[in-house]
């Protein structure tokens, strides 16, 4: 369990170090006023994104699934199963084990090996690899293809669970887009972090103390336990 906190701990300050997590004012896709902004998008260098990859290896590693390969739903998931099926290939828990991963393509191609499938046959567990979940919507269409595929969908894994009801403030939804997920395809979702692990870093760096209170009462107002 201490090596899983600090894999989120350091996750997170990582985040905020690269640019990819900021405290402020912004205004998210669903129109909210957000004290914090994550956008996976700014991890764009080599040094990072292999620095990323291992994050999402070793909370692989940390949840105990059992699993056979990884898939990313293009676009954003496509470097992240491919770096992430690296760092998994190198890991100490894996003994050496090699690790296939395939992506899909978001045009049908009509020539060559043609189809929508890129990398390995989609077979046995098969992980979701992508940055966040909000809709929810290429997690569907991933289950569809690895089902059409024979596979089994074993689990999505997502760099950060922002823990936030969707909805109208005055017909908030009960639950969050990742319990929403977990409950409709009956599957685990993983998470580097959470909000819970972006708090902690509030309650325990005083340069970010300013930003503490507003964190809260965006969670008190949005967020799921």
């Amino acid at each position: 369990m201490a090596d899983s906190t600090q894999n989120r701990s350091d996750f997170v300050r990582f985040s905020l170090e690269q640019g990819v997590l900021r405290f402020g004012q912004f205004k998210v896709k669903s129109g909210r006023l957000s004290p914090y902004f994550f956008n996976a998008g700014l991890f764009n260098t080599g040094l990072s994104i292999g620095r990323l990859a291992k994050f999402y290896a070793q909370a692989l590693i940390d949840s105990g699934l059992k699993f056979d390969m990884l898939f990313g739903p293009a676009y954003k998931g496509i470097p992240l199963s491919t770096a992430t099926a690296v760092a998994l290939t190198g890991h100490p828990a894996m003994a050496g084990q090699d690790v296939p991963f395939a992506f899909n393509r978001k045009e049908v191609k009509d020539h060559g090996e043609g189809g929508v499938l890129v990398g390995a046959p989609l077979q046995g567990r098969v992980i979701i690899i992508d940055d966040v979940i909000t809709a929810g919507t290429s997690v569907r269409e991933s289950v569809n293809i690895i089902r059409q595929s024979g596979a089994e969908p074993a689990a999505v894994l997502i760099a950060l669970d922002r823990m936030e009801r969707a909805g109208a403030d005055d017909a908030l939804s009960p639950h969050s887009a990742v319990q929403d997920v977990s409950n409709t395809y009956g599957i685990p979702v993983v998470s580097i972090a959470s909000l819970g692990d972006i708090m902690g870093l509030l309650d325990h760096d005083p340069e970010l103390a300013e930003h503490r209170a507003a964190v809260a009462a965006y969670r008190s107002r949005y967020g799921v336990s």
